[in-house]
């Protein structure tokens, strides 16, 4: 197993585990349901932006595998303090990324630790399992209340 694939089901286990942002935000500034009929997925992303036009705060609660849950739990912690540009910019890139579009080793990006999830392309399955809490939060951005993988 390359030191990568180790690094990656770390991550996966650890943010699975004990998700970060995991909970409801009263009053959230955006909101959106996403699901993925195929393994169950369903996730509620909520976003508070401030009057900066920053994301201020984010967060999910649902369930969902593993990959989905960590990838929820990551997007959470990448996108605080991003205006929404930024974070739909760093959907494109993650988007890219888990359709294996994009390499974080050789293409420019912002993904930092995201790029953990560089070989989740190599299943096929699994990358809706990735992108679905990314498709959601953009699409509580554009205020749009239900998102589905299918």
């Amino acid at each position: 197993m390359s030191a990568l694939d180790e690094l990656y089901q770390q991550v996966i286990i650890e943010h699975n585990r004990k998700p970060r942002n995991f909970r409801v935000i009263e009053n959230a500034t955006y909101v959106a349901e996403g699901f993925n009929p195929i393994c169950g997925d369903h996730f509620h992303i909520y976003i508070v932006v401030g009057d900066d036009g920053c994301i201020e705060d984010v967060a999910f609660d649902g369930k969902g595998c593993a990959i989905s849950k960590a990838s929820a739990s990551m997007m959470t912690q990448a996108l605080i303090g991003k205006s929404e540009i930024e974070a739909r910019q760093l959907f494109a890139e993650f988007n890219s990324l888990a359709k294996g579009d994009l390499d974080p080793d050789k293409d420019d990006n912002t993904l930092g630790k995201l790029a953990v999830f560089s070989g989740i392309w190599k299943f096929p399955a699994r990358v809706k399992c990735a992108v679905l809490a990314w498709h959601t939060a953009t699409s509580a951005l554009d205020e749009v209340d239900i998102v589905s993988t299918e």
